[in-house]
């Protein structure tokens, strides 16, 4: 009997463990109440541990926000951030001077390299009902010779990411989305930011989402380069066979790259997160939101960020939002400015 390309079953945490090339991967699901007039929530914070609050209580969180939900200015050196926005808007400001608004299944892709400031806000814009956020933020790690490469700010507007929709034989789809990699039938995939472990050719980076309906069978295909590693997140659903295996709790579970996967799906739509890569395989030395390779660079770097606070911060608040106008957008360093196409 060939052996399980399943090699390993975790439960989830927060963060979700991933592996090299990935250095870590937070699921945010907030039940936002209706907005107030300072476009955070329209309830009371008491007993909330403001600037600090993971509690979840209610079903959300202000995280480190104090007015507005979200992550007021902090700085990176070292990494990549991939925000993947599904539900809800978030407000990006940083120290290389872009802003943007983004949702509704776009993804920011940013190359932190030799240092960046930048701030992640969660405006709420609908004082009436609800304001649900849901996003993935995937920490990808820089190999020794693009740590300290120029910040780059990238957009990838949801219309614009390759998807592929897969009809099984008794007619249950299974959807994917492609924000990195490449998947045989789909759109050919967005270009990656230059010094992105991601646009080296022979690292093999897949970034999906994949959604299957009730009942869907759709077999995941085998990665296509040596030594990569792979990760399948089951975070929404009831219940999923992985290669005959039954999982029925949310679970990381890492595959086997060089095999082909059938996943049939249970009774209830189900939703997966897959990162995979081939290891960039060198020392990880970090320190809160900076990842090095030695004890030194992380000495360097403090000492960098004291000195030059990375470019410094222009915006007259730590927490910016942009305004109550729904309209996504982005304003990229130097001033090009670009909004999805409708």
């Amino acid at each position: 009997m060939p052996a399980s390309p399943v090699l390993q079953i975790k439960p989830l945490g927060f963060p979700w463990e991933t592996l090299d090339p990935f250095l870590f991967c937070v699921y945010h699901d907030d039940a936002y109440p209706a907005a107030n007039t300072q476009m955070g929530p329209q309830a009371s914070l008491a007993g909330r541990d403001l600037g600090q609050d993971f509690s979840r209580k209610d079903g959300w969180s202000m995280y480190h926000g104090s007015t507005v939900p979200g992550f007021p200015a902090h700085p990176h050196r070292g990494f990549e951030t991939v925000t993947i926005a599904r539900k809800g808007l978030i407000d990006h400001s940083d120290s290389l001077g872009a802003t943007a608004r983004f949702g509704q299944g776009d993804v920011q892709w940013l190359t932190a390299g030799k240092g960046v400031v930048h701030s992640e806000m969660f405006p709420l814009l609908d004082n009436t009902a609800p304001n649900p956020l849901e996003l993935f933020q995937i920490w990808l790690n820089l190999p020794a010779a693009s740590k300290m490469a120029e910040p780059h700010f990238t957009m990838f507007w949801s219309q614009a990411i390759p998807r592929l929709t897969a009809t099984d034989n008794n007619g249950r789809n299974t959807d994917v989305a492609v924000i990195a990699g490449q998947l045989q039938n789909a759109d050919a995939p967005l270009p990656p930011p230059p010094d992105s472990w991601a646009a080296q050719l022979d690292a093999d980076v897949a970034i999906w989402t994949i959604r299957m309906e009730a009942g869907a069978r759709w077999t995941l295909p085998a990665a296509t380069g040596q030594n990569t590693r792979r990760s399948l997140y089951f975070f929404k659903g009831k219940t999923v066979h992985i290669a005959g295996q039954g999982i029925d709790h949310p679970a990381a579970i890492e595959l086997r790259a060089d095999a082909a996967v059938e996943l049939l799906n249970g009774d209830e739509v189900s939703e997966f997160l897959l990162l995979q890569g081939k290891p960039i395989g060198e020392p990880v030395v970090q320190h809160g939101p900076f990842v090095m390779n030695t004890q030194a660079e992380i000495v360097q770097t403090l000492a960098d960020y004291r000195c030059t606070q990375f470019g410094g911060w222009s915006f007259a608040s730590e927490a910016p939002v942009h305004g109550r106008d729904p309209t996504r957008f982005a304003k990229h360093p130097g001033g090009r400015e670009e909004k999805p196409e409708s």
